[in-house]
C-alpha cells in the first residue's frame, strides 16, 4: 500500500506557481512535436516520400496547441461538469488546476488539423497519421500529471500497489492514472509505430489514424473498469462511465475510417 504525497506544485514563488501539470503538457507537446518531425524524416529516408513538409508541420504545431487546450478544456466542461462551470465562469480559465478531457482535446486537434490542411492544401490523413504516431507521448505525460495531481483515481483495491490518494478518502485505490499512462501511452505508442514502420501503414493514408482511434478506445474502456467514475455523473445504465461512452463512439469512428479506407484500397 502506497500513500500519495506528491506536491502538484513544482515551484512556488508566491506570486506565481509552476505546476507539474503544466510541465507535463509542455513536455508532451515538445517531445511529440520533435518525434513527429523524426517520423517525417524517417519516411523520406526509407521510402523517398514526403507525407508532410517539416516546415508545414512546424506551423501546424501552433494550431495543435490551441486545439489541445481549447478542445480539452471545453470537452471537460461540456462532457463532465457543465453545471459547475456555468455557475463559476472564472474557474474555466484555471487550467493549472486540471480538468481536461482527452476526447475534447482529440476533437480540438481534429478541427485544428482540418483547418490547417484546408489552408495549406495538404491531405488531412497524411498529417493526422503523423500526429497519431506522436500523440501517445503527450498522453503518457498527461496521465502522469493526473497521478501527481491525485485526480482521476481508481476504485478501492487491496493490491500491494494500491494508493491512498488525498482526495480519495482513507481507502487504498487502483492507480488508474498509471494504468492509463502504460496502456494509452507506452503500449499504444509501440503498437501504432509498429504498424507505421514495420507494416508500412504510413504509406496508406488513414490507416494509422483508424488504428489509433480503435486501440486507444479499447485501452481506455479497459482502464475505465478500474477508474472511479465522476461523482456528479456516475454511470449510465449503472455500468457505462462517461469516458467509456465517449470511447465507444471513438471506436466506432475508428472502425468506420478503417473500413472506408479498406474499401478505397480494394477499388
Amino acid at each position: 500500500m502506497i500513500v500519495h504525497n506528491f506536491d502538484p506544485v513544482l515551484i512556488d514563488l508566491g506570486f506565481v506557481q509552476i505546476r507539474w501539470y503544466s510541465i507535463a503538457y509542455i513536455a508532451g507537446i515538445i517531445l511529440g512535436w520533435k518525434y513527429a518531425i523524426s517520423v517525417i524524416k524517417r519516411t523520406i529516408k526509407n521510402h523517398n516520400i514526403t507525407l508532410v513538409k517539416t516546415t508545414d508541420f512546424d506551423d501546424l504545431i501552433i494550431y495543435l496547441i490551441f486545439g489541445i487546450i481549447l478542445g480539452g478544456r471545453l470537452g471537460y466542461i461540456f462532457f463532465y461538469n457543465f453545471n459547475y462551470y456555468s455557475q463559476n465562469i472564472y474557474e474555466i480559465f484555471k487550467l493549472w488546476q486540471g480538468g481536461m478531457s482527452f476526447h475534447g482535446g482529440l476533437s480540438g486537434v481534429i478541427i485544428a488539423t482540418l483547418i490547417f490542411c484546408s489552408k495549406r492544401k495538404i491531405k488531412f490523413f497524411s498529417s493526422a497519421d503523423i500526429i497519431c504516431c506522436a500523440a501517445p507521448i503527450g498522453i503518457f505525460f498527461g496521465r502522469i500529471a493526473n497521478f501527481i495531481n491525485g485526480e482521476l483515481f481508481g476504485k478501492v483495491s487491496s493490491l500491494p500497489w494500491a494508493v491512498i490518494f488525498p482526495y480519495g478518502g482513507n481507502l487504498a485505490r487502483h492507480p488508474s492514472q498509471i494504468y492509463e499512462a502504460i496502456l494509452e501511452g507506452i503500449v499504444l505508442f509501440a503498437i501504432i509505430n509498429y504498424l507505421a514502420f514495420k507494416k508500412n501503414l504510413l504509406l496508406k493514408a488513414g490507416y494509422i489514424s483508424a488504428n489509433f482511434l480503435i486501440f486507444y478506445s479499447i485501452f481506455r474502456i479497459l482502464s475505465e473498469t478500474f477508474r472511479e467514475p465522476d461523482k456528479h455523473i456516475g454511470y449510465f445504465f449503472n455500468y457505462i462511465s462517461m469516458g467509456t461512452l465517449l470511447s465507444i463512439i471513438m471506436f466506432l469512428f475508428g472502425c468506420a475510417i478503417f473500413f472506408l479506407k479498406n474499401n478505397e484500397q480494394n477499388h
